[in-house]
């Protein structure tokens, strides 16, 4: 669903209604539902890679904020880590792939690795860098992590600690 076609007016028309009908206290659930539709109607089966990312980054808060020393490092890490591994899949796999074949092919060595038909799913990279700035933020101690799995991600980086969600 393109933003400039007719699909796109009648969804956002339909969403605004649908947000401005609901009480406050669950205009996030319209949110949430309008986002994972959108976010399937370009390739459906990705929005388990978004909500695979989301749940790490949900419990990796979680577990960062209630953990000290070695352990909460270690969580930091792996999610890092984690976070930044599917982004690379998803961007560079084939770009890394075909050099790696390049280079195999000067010592007469068969790249057994195949080539996949992958695009990055839609706003991969803003969702990484959103997700390792926020856990850095909670292991710094800057920023409580966020137990409300509904609100996790829906507030925007300058909006201050004290900001009273409408519920």
């Amino acid at each position: 669903m393109l933003f400039n076609s007719i699909q796109f007016i009648v969804f956002f028309l339909i969403v605004t209604t649908f947000y401005f009908l609901f009480r406050p206290r669950y205009r996030w659930l319209v949110l949430s539902l309008a986002s994972c539709y959108f976010y399937m109607s370009f390739v459906p089966v990705y929005i388990i890679v978004i909500l695979a990312i989301i749940g790490l980054d949900y419990v990796s808060g979680i577990l960062i904020e209630k953990s000290t020393g070695g352990r909460r490092k270690l969580y930091l890490v792996i999610s890092l880590v984690l976070n930044v591994l599917i982004l690379v899949f998803f961007k560079y796999y084939n770009f890394l792939n075909e050099n790696i074949a390049f280079l195999l092919k000067w010592f007469g060595i068969r790249n057994q690795m195949p080539f996949l038909n992958i695009i990055i799913p839609l706003g991969l990279s803003f969702q990484t860098f959103q997700a390792l700035s926020y856990l850095l933020e909670v292991y710094r101690g800057k920023q409580k992590a966020e137990k409300n799995f509904g609100f996790f991600h829906a507030l925007p980086d300058d909006v201050p600690q004290t900001y009273s969600r409408p519920y």
